[in-house]
């Protein structure tokens, strides 16, 4: 089954939910939020991303607020930390299948891509 990790109040997942029920495409949503991921899932998530960076939403409110000093993690426990307190700085949705394949991000077309979807 899919799990698409996201925030409840988030457009895109929003979005990213209707079209898994759209065609009908089993899978679970957890709120980031309120359900925080273990440090080995963030450390995971980033690695297939590309690394903790690629795994930020730089555009985001959050990481324009924080601190200078708190947007240059220097390390993976530094980032994991990060995360732990300040999940909506994680670009959303992540979507992770099965097969463990971790992506972000929500369109019509990748997520036609990313499950065969032929429309």
């Amino acid at each position: 089954m899919t799990t698409l990790y996201g925030l409840s109040n988030c457009d895109t997942c929003k979005k990213a939910r209707n079209w898994l029920e759209r065609f009908g495409i089993a899978y679970t949503f957890v709120d980031y939020r309120d359900n925080r991921q273990a440090a080995t899932t963030l450390a995971d998530w980033a690695k297939q991303a590309g690394g903790f960076d690629a795994l930020i939403n730089k555009s985001s409110t959050t990481w324009r607020e924080l601190p200078q000093g708190r947007k240059t993690p220097g390390s993976d426990p530094e980032w994991q930390l990060l995360l732990k307190e300040y999940p909506q700085l994680i670009r959303r949705p992540v979507v992770v299948t099965d097969d463990g394949t971790v992506t972000q991000g929500f369109t019509d077309n990748g997520f036609k891509l990313r499950f065969g979807v032929r429309q």
